[in-house]
């Protein structure tokens, strides 16, 4: 009936409407070019004129065959109406299309009923709104507008940096500083020089083979058999000695074996356990199926874990690239292949002298230098707590440090600056500002943590990017830090510049005041109470 009226009649009716449903028949495909011929371009002009959401059923089973839902079938072209001529439709509307295979409770009340009530809920939210925008608009006419506050600046971002944790450890084996055994043919031609700490982290053989471990505790007999007839320790090496003494010599029996030895370490000491750039350095070298078929089952035994599989598929695993950062673990902080040993606050750290150079600049120099350090087992440390370094340390045995606190991750922050471990500064001053941003204003209000205190620390062991950040981080806060005792030790650049980019502003907060004193002045009152 509405359809029939004039069109005015008929554009006011379907404006005032809150949803439009179309709906017809998938076996009557008359009812469907009635729909799209008479009814359609009616509704098509009316909603030029205003947006009112439409949804296009179409109801039933297609009798010639298995109801088909791809948009882009057109197998369907007799009497029923296929799905891509309904989403045809429902694209020149606009508007959602359904199908209902059947009209029982499934479809008629949780698939249609929810898509309906949504768009119902849609259309009560738009006017809603839309009154609430003509009330306000009514209600500011003849009004003095607040003043509006803008946002605060921006703060510096700071990027962290990339690990190089596997680039330390292969430059290690390049440099061969600290290295503490020799791995030699049987007629002693050549020598291939690596670190005991650095092999045993990624292999039980190597555990075996250094007495890290004993047989009874691998609990695999193929390891310990490859140990037996690969390697031969010459007799009388000492474990973890001062650095006066000659590195431990090993004899690889498999001469074989031996001429790839420098490509296998080169690809342990990586990290990045590239199975397949082995693989091809090793036939390049060879030019022999079956000796590197050979060596490379050798070489999976050498990396295997106890009681599984050795299989080409593990050698590739994803989690064999993290092994490092997982095994050296076992040696941090033990006196298991220890060469050196810090005196800190009366207590001792065990420490190996492979993953200092590798990891510090500074040690690397202090350890292989003309200085004391070079020749002493026992090395005394000052300026730093125990607890302190002994974070720094794990950093450089994991790759990863988890501070506990603010003050605890700045007090690491000047220990790898006095070492000169940047990523690790970098890390500590990511951990501060992601801290103190997470703390809500009360907090940060209330908290006897001192900024200004961090600020100058920052700011003396040449911490740029956090000293920046923190003199950000107290003009946004202005009004809770200069409230504080604390505001009073800015030095006199350091003030300019907050009061520069403070928030809010001078400027805001006399508008402010003006605003106040013109509502008091007009004796407005609120208009819900």
């Amino acid at each position: 009936d509405i359809f029939d009226s004039d069109w005015y009649t008929s554009r006011s009716l379907i404006g005032g409407a809150d949803i439009i449903v179309i709906k017809y028949s998938v076996n009557d495909k008359t009812s469907f070019q009635d729909i799209k011929e008479s009814y359609v371009p009616m509704i098509k002009k009316a909603l030029n004129h205003s947006s009112v959401p439409v949804i296009i059923s179409a109801i039933g089973a297609r009798k010639n065959g298995v109801p088909c839902t791809c948009p882009l079938c057109t197998s369907d072209r007799r009497s029923c109406v296929t799905t891509s001529e309904g989403v045809q439709l429902a694209k020149e509307l606009g508007a959602t299309y359904l199908e209902l295979h059947t009209l029982n409770d499934f479809y008629i009340q949780k698939y249609f009923g929810d898509v309906l009530e949504y768009f119902m809920i849609q259309s009560l939210n738009q006017k809603s709104s839309e009154k609430m925008k003509k009330r306000k608009k009514m209600q500011k006419c003849h009004r003095v507008q607040p003043p509006q506050l803008e946002q605060p600046e921006k703060m510096p971002i700071l990027k962290g940096e990339a690990s190089h944790y596997d680039a330390d450890l292969h430059n290690l084996l390049c440099c061969c500083q600290c290295a503490d055994v020799a791995f030699c043919p049987e007629d002693l031609s050549t020598v291939v020089e690596a670190h005991k700490v650095i092999l045993c982290s990624a292999s039980h053989l190597f555990m075996l083979l250094f007495e890290v471990k004993s047989p009874s505790d691998i609990h695999d007999a193929s390891i310990v058999h490859m140990a037996q007839s690969l390697f031969a320790v010459e007799e009388g090496a000492a474990h973890g000695v001062p650095p006066s003494v000659p590195p431990v010599r090993v004899v690889v029996k498999d001469a074989v074996f031996c001429s790839c030895l420098p490509d296998i370490l080169r690809f342990i000491y990586s990290g990045a356990f590239q199975w397949e750039q082995l693989e091809e350095d090793i036939k390049k070298k060879l030019k022999d199926p079956e000796k590197t078929e050979h060596v490379l089952e050798k070489v999976k035994c050498i990396l295997k874990t106890p009681g599984k599989l050795n299989t080409v598929k593990d050698c590739r695993s994803h989690q064999i690239k993290r092994l490092y950062n997982t095994s050296l673990r076992l040696f941090f902080n033990t006196p298991v292949l220890a060469d050196v040993i810090f005196k800190i606050q009366g207590a001792t750290v065990p420490a190996h002298r492979a993953v200092l150079v590798a990891r510090c600049e500074v040690m690397a120099a202090m350890f292989n230098g003309n200085y004391l350090e070079a020749n002493r087992v026992l090395v005394p440390v000052y300026g730093v707590s125990k607890d302190t370094f002994l974070s720094f340390l794990e950093y450089l045995y994991t790759d990863s440090c988890c501070p506990a606190s603010i003050l605890q991750a700045m007090s690491l922050l000047i220990c790898a600056e006095m070492y000169q471990v940047m990523r690790l500064q970098h890390i500590c001053e990511l951990y501060i500002i992601t801290q103190l941003q997470s703390m809500p204003s009360r907090e940060l209000a209330s908290t006897s943590l001192s900024i200004v205190s961090l600020l100058k620390k920052a700011k003396f062991h040449n911490s740029d990017c956090l000293s920046t950040w923190l003199l950000h981080f107290i003009a946004t806060n202005y009004l809770i830090f200069s409230q504080k005792p604390e505001f009073q030790d800015l030095s006199a650049e350091e003030r300019n510049f907050v009061e520069m980019h403070r928030w809010p502003s001078h400027l805001y907060l006399k508008q402010l005041a003006d605003y106040r004193n013109y509502v008091h002045s007009q004796k407005c009152h609120c208009v819900v109470m």
